[in-house]
């Protein structure tokens, strides 16, 4: 593995390249190599909560299964925000239950994000895919325990450099989400913005996968 691509909705099935591609429980494809499973907030639905989360709850316990997610909170759609929060502590639960770490949407409700974090707690780790936000929103998120992943925002807005190199590394993940880019282009920029060579970013985000996925037998 040169390259780890921490949420991506596209199979590239590159041999340089290992990727979590994430999948819908209704939705789901076994020909997939590695995956994350979950409820996105934009996308749930009552009538099918319970088998939803059978599927779930089924899925994650596959060895290719590598995270729960994504899965979240989001304050700008009309899903009533309870019911939001209800699935999403559901899907910590199981997350907790299997020992696997949960890929986050979240879009303007962190501080909610890390509420629910601390009243269930949860110590799976966390991370908060496709960050866009400042150093501050950062810095509360390293505070209590959240990595970090980074990628079409990073090649988008230049003034996200500040925050992502405020992140300690220890703490940074690179993806693609849904974008056309490759995963490489993140990888490049990112280590641009770090002033380091791309042989030593690959070793820090090799690091960081192997400890948070600790369970990954490949």
């Amino acid at each position: 593995m040169k390259f780890f691509n921490l949420h991506t909705h596209k199979v590239s099935n590159q041999e340089t390249v290992l990727e979590v591609v994430n999948q819908y429980p209704q939705e789901f494809d076994a020909s997939i190599p590695f995956y994350s499973i979950g409820i996105h907030p934009w996308y749930i639905n009552e009538q099918r909560l319970e088998s939803d989360l059978q599927i779930i709850e089924t899925k994650m316990q596959k060895k290719n299964c590598l995270a729960l997610g994504e899965c979240g909170l989001d304050k700008r759609i009309e899903m009533p925000f309870e019911l939001q929060q209800k699935v999403f502590e559901e899907q910590l639960i199981l997350a907790q239950k299997y020992n696997k770490p949960v890929i986050i949407h979240c879009v303007a409700a962190f501080q909610e994000v890390i509420d629910v974090k601390k009243r269930l707690k949860i110590t799976v780790p966390m991370l908060i895919h496709g960050f866009s936000k400042n150093r501050q929103v950062a810095k509360g998120l390293i505070d209590n325990g959240f990595y970090i992943s980074f990628g079409k925002y990073l090649l988008q807005n230049p003034k996200l450099e500040t925050a992502f190199l405020s992140v300690p590394s220890d703490r940074i993940f690179l993806e693609t989400d849904a974008t056309e880019e490759r995963i490489e282009a993140v990888y490049a920029l990112a280590a641009r913005y770090k002033n380091i060579a791309e042989e030593d970013l690959q070793h820090i985000i090799k690091n960081n996968f192997e400890q948070v996925f600790k369970n990954f037998k490949p």
